[in-house]
């Protein structure tokens, strides 16, 4: 089992920060929070560990 990484990791962070606000252009407030969950889900599923996700999800709510 592997631990949450919180470190920068994403080679380009910028460029995928453009990706994402891109992929929100458009939608209304309901839509968009629906892409967010949708996407929160897919990544959950790709990372698939239990102890990883619960230490993402403290983080998260730590950092709110």
């Amino acid at each position: 089992m592997a631990d949450l990484n919180t470190a920068p990791n994403i080679a380009d962070p910028d460029g995928f920060y453009a990706g994402l606000i891109e992929t929100h252009d458009g939608l209304s407030e309901t839509d968009s929070t629906a892409l967010n969950a949708r996407l929160i889900l897919i990544l959950a599923n790709h990372i698939g560990d239990s102890k990883v996700l619960a230490q993402a999800l403290e983080a998260a709510k730590r950092s709110g």
